[in-house]
């Protein structure tokens, strides 16, 4: 029987109540305050102790020296050396003769040399270079391509019979001016490396394994198309293990999976040694705020091929960049990868689900790895269910407890529900504050011209961010716990009603997922479960009713939820915070780094954070974390806060030198002129390079951009809906071109009927260029040589409508047709405008003087993917 009495009068409220168990008086009293620092730091240090050694680990690169004591094993440096090789040919565009010949007879020696030492008496080995053409919709642009070419290798065992093929890919093209060690150099030595153990085994695998070395993913993602839509092993791929990168060096993280087949996390849950993965990740991904994509979205949707998708996602900064090199992928980094990598297709290719993997097909899955130690995966329904069970039963057990509160204390049940709904919307109103803090800091630093400024020092997120999350997330109730002191109910009930609160709050964002279908709603699990086992617990031993014994088991089962959901958001920062730097200028970046604070801040600290309220003067702490917010905030705005680095952390300022002309519906030519055409990629624009370039005559196209003009004059490349934030700068100086980009008009053709028209063109030029159509009022295209998809769709794609041309080996010209409708059959009048652009961008392309100079100018903390480009617009 529990016995509570008062403390004296000049005591706050109940807060040193007496409690008699067995007939034995104790005091409740709160710590110190000198105390509480040492509380937050305990939380910080925990950070730098565990999460952060874990997030860098990496596997020590095995020495080919070593091989024959570690047999089996991948050898980093063999992979280190060949990628030595791969960067030093440089850029490797489609097109250019890096990549169209100079890798590929590198790769074919490589292939040549593992077929030398391949265990002829188990394995066979069929080895080609496909060369393919076609056409596809993607992303609001129909991108054709003509003779881009594929390394593939089958290797099988002989005695095998199966029919089932595990494909293995990633892609030797790069972007302009990028050497691509990280994206994606690495894995590709990585899977040579793999393919070379895997020969020489003296243990052999069931299923064939496709080996595709993708020669054009950067188009976007032509070699992966071919492969899957046209040739002949393409239908007997049953799974696939995708290789990529958005950085250079660290983990690769598996970040997609499925779809619909759990086994394959499974494989990945018993075979690898390295595990890194979320399922989290993966929603984001899909959900499109990470300004990339993988040729696993090829696989899925032309091959419903399903597969495990792994990304490199450390050091951002240089992805895309000429500083993408050899020195930034350690040896470690590719021991990483090729570890796990190998172990995926040793494990798969032996796996009997391969046989028939639709009769393994049973949903979603949910994945995670625990801080890089162990990898945990369940079906969705499971899932589903485990949500439900836990967030139900925290709902039960809050109710117990403040069941027995009422009961030991004396008071009324409704006392005690009076309160918890109190704390409860303070508790919400926290996660509120959590949130608003860090976003008014976004609002006033973007008004102010001061974003990104973490993008070099990305430790400043603590105090711009974190610390304002952290005294939002515990300033309602810290307020009200101490100047409202309740005479009814003793401040160790009221502290703990404070954890019963939050406790309720993620119980019911985790029902409000599980019902929206995401299965990130197991970050809420993760919390309920370990607040639920310390509650259970507090309730069986009655330290609930023991003053605050109950908080020390609170605090104690708060250590792997912290670890985890600390884990899992600094890992989100270190991959999205250098995309920042190309999420473009018309979104505050700010935004996403401090939303991810926050969030991360409330699952991890939700229940640690309010325990400052156990030590005296917890006012105290708050102002001190609002010290730390000022003195980050000052830092920030000093040159520490500039956010660009020569060579590690440089802005992106990429511009072409356009050549344009203009020509009417009789022929003439209405203007010729030309300019540089900048497509900035983060918020800051152009001001960063007002103190070194002459911007001056600076013409902003969402000021000069009117639907008059096709395109607005721009020969805007890939996925144009940013034209409208683009640059124009005049220069007097016509841009010298390489070599023209010419459209050769070779027929018009009246169709049976008289209200249809067919124009029929010839194209020459680089091997990258575009077309814009656009059909006047009354006009309708109705077929052309690409790809329907765009014109079957006309609700979904409007025009103007853009084509993307690309060649890899063959560079024929490309003789295309488009027909039109017309409803008054009136054709002797314009009927279209088509625009042609041609872009230039072999680095063996010489830019002409003036181009030279300018791009001279560029400060040495920008880098420019800058290429010459021709623009002609016609009226047919």
């Amino acid at each position: 029987m529990y016995h509570p009495q008062s403390s004296s009068p000049s005591d706050s409220g109940t807060e040193n109540l007496i409690i008699e168990i067995d007939g034995e008086s104790k005091r409740a009293k709160r710590f110190p305050w000198y105390y509480a620092p040492t509380y937050l730091l305990f939380w910080v240090g925990l950070f730098f102790a565990v999460i952060y050694p874990l997030f860098q680990a990496l596997p020590t690169g095995i020495k080919i020296s070593e091989e024959s004591e570690k047999p089996g094993r991948f050898v980093a440096e063999r992979a280190q050396a060949q990628m030595l090789q791969i960067t030093q040919m440089g850029p490797r565009v489609v097109g250019e003769i890096s990549n169209e010949v100079t890798i590929v007879n590198f790769l074919l020696e490589e292939i040549e040399k593992i077929r030398q030492l391949m265990r002829a008496d188990l394995y066979e080995m069929e080895v080609e270079v496909q060369r393919v053409s076609g056409s596809y919709v993607i992303k609001g642009l129909t991108n054709h391509y003509q003779a881009v070419q594929n390394v593939l290798v089958k290797l099988s065992t002989k005695s095998s019979n199966s029919s089932n093929y595990l494909l293995v890919n990633s892609h030797y093209d790069t972007k302009p001016g990028a050497p691509g060690a990280g994206d994606d150099a690495s894995m590709v030595v990585v899977m040579l490396e793999v393919l070379r153990q895997v020969a020489i085994s003296e243990n052999s695998f069931l299923h064939p394994i496709i080996f595709l070395f993708n020669g054009a993913e950067e188009q976007p993602m032509q070699g992966s198309h071919g492969f899957i839509t046209q040739h002949r092993w393409a239908a007997n791929c049953k799974a696939l293990l995708n290789m990529d990168s958005c950085g250079a060096g660290g983990r690769e993280m598996l970040f997609q999976g499925g779809p619909d087949h759990p086994w394959l996390m499974e494989h990945y849950r018993s075979s690898v040694p390295h595990p890194f993965a979320t399922t989290t990740g993966e929603e984001v991904f899909q959900a499109g705020v990470i300004p990339s994509d993988t040729d696993f979205r090829i696989f899925r949707d032309f091959g419903v091929v399903p597969g495990l998708d792994m990304a490199g996602v450390y050091n951002g900064f240089v992805y895309h960049t000429a500083f993408d090199r050899y020195t930034v992928v350690s040896r470690d980094s590719l021991q990483h990868s090729g570890d796990n990598l190998l172990a995926l297709v040793r494990s798969i290719s032996n796996s009997v689900e391969m046989y028939d993997t639709e009769a393994y097909s049973e949903g979603h899955a949910v994945f995670f790895d625990f801080i890089g130690l162990f990898f945990v995966h369940y079906q969705q329904s499971t899932g589903v269910a485990l949500n439900i069970s836990f967030s139900l039963g925290a709902i039960i057990l809050v109710c117990i407890s403040l069941w027995r509160m009422s009961q030991v204390s004396g008071q009324t049940l409704g006392t005690y529900a009076g309160a918890f709904g109190l704390l409860f919307l303070l508790a919400l109103a926290g996660v509120v504050l959590a949130l608003v803090f860090p976003v008014l800091i976004c609002v006033f630093y973007d008004a102010g011209n001061r974003t990104l400024t973490y993008f070099s020092n990305s430790w400043l997120v603590i105090g711009l961010y974190i610390c304002p999350s952290v005294i939002g997330l515990v300033l309602p109730m810290t307020l009200y716990l101490t100047h409202c002191p309740s005479a009814k109910i003793p401040h160790p009930y009221h502290l703990q009603i404070v954890g019963h609160a939050n406790c309720i709050m993620l119980a019911i964002l985790c029902l409000a997922l599980t019902a929206l279908n995401y299965r990130s709603a197991y970050l809420f699990l993760i919390s309920l479960i370990f607040y639920v086992a310390a509650l259970i617990i507090n309730l069986a031993t009655r330290l609930h009713c023991r003053g605050y014994l109950w908080s020390y088991l609170l605090g104690f089962s708060q250590i792997i939820p912290f670890l985890y959901h600390a884990y899992l958001f600094h890992t989100f920062i270190i991959i999205l915070l250098p995309m920042l730097g190309r999420f473009g200028v018309s979104v505050n970046p700010d935004l996403l780094i401090a939303a991810l604070c926050a969030i991360g801040t409330i699952l991890a600290l939700s229940f640690a954070a309010p325990l400052i309220n156990l030590f005296r003067r917890p006012n105290c702490m708050l102002g001190g974390l609002a010290l730390i917010m000022f003195i980050f905030c000052m830092i920030s705005v000093s040159d520490v806060g500039f956010p660009y680095r020569p060579k590690t952390n440089v802005m992106r300022a990429d511009f072409m030198q356009v050549h344009r002309r203009f020509f009417e519906y009789d022929g003439s030519m209405s203007l010729e002129d030309s300019g540089y055409y900048f497509h900035l990629s983060d918020r800051r624009k152009d001001a960063p390079l007002q103190g070194s370039m002459n911007l001056t005559g600076l013409i902003r196209m969402d000021e000069d951009c009117g639907d008059s003009e096709l395109m607005c004059g721009l020969p805007c490349y890939r996925y144009c809906s940013a034209k409208k934030h683009a640059l124009w700068l005049p220069r007097e100086e016509l841009v010298e071109l390489p070599y023209p980009t010419t459209l050769q008009f070779l027929n018009k053709t009246i169709l049976d009927g008289g209200h249809q028209v067919r124009y029929e063109f010839l194209l020459t030029g680089p091997p990258n260029m575009g077309l814009f159509f656009q059909p006047l009022a009354g006009v309708k295209i109705l077929r052309w040589t690409f790809a329907q998809g765009m014109l079957d769709n006309p609700a979904t794609y409007r025009p103007p409508l853009n084509v993307l041309l690309t060649y890899g080996i063959d560079s024929t010209p490309t003789h295309f047709f488009v027909e039109l409708s017309k409803d008054d059959g009136n054709f002797d009048e314009p009927v279209f405008e088509m625009g042609v652009s041609g872009h230039y961008f072999s680095s063996r392309e010489k830019r002409d003087a003036l181009s030279q100079q300018f791009l001279a100018t560029l400060p040495d903390y920008a880098f420019a993917m800058e290429w010459p480009s021709s623009y002609e617009r016609y009226v047919f």
